[in-house]
């Protein structure tokens, strides 16, 4: 293996812990919400693209 081939990995912290730990609440929030199989299925995708809405939101507030 030469030099150019070594890859070098960056720890960035604890972000995709809180990310995760995020992620978990919002599924256990959205779940506890509905009720019947297909409204888990969705619980689970409105889990997976809350930080879209968030993100949408906060540039909102900073008229960005």
């Amino acid at each position: 293996m030469s030099k150019a081939d070594k890859v070098k990995v960056v720890n960035q912290g604890p972000a995709g812990f809180v990310f995760f730990v995020a992620w978990i609440g919002a599924i256990v929030y959205f779940v506890g919400q509905v009720d019947g199989f297909w409204n888990i299925i969705l619980a689970f995708l409105k889990a997976c693209v809350w930080p879209a809405y968030v993100l949408y939101h906060v540039l909102v507030l900073l008229h960005a």
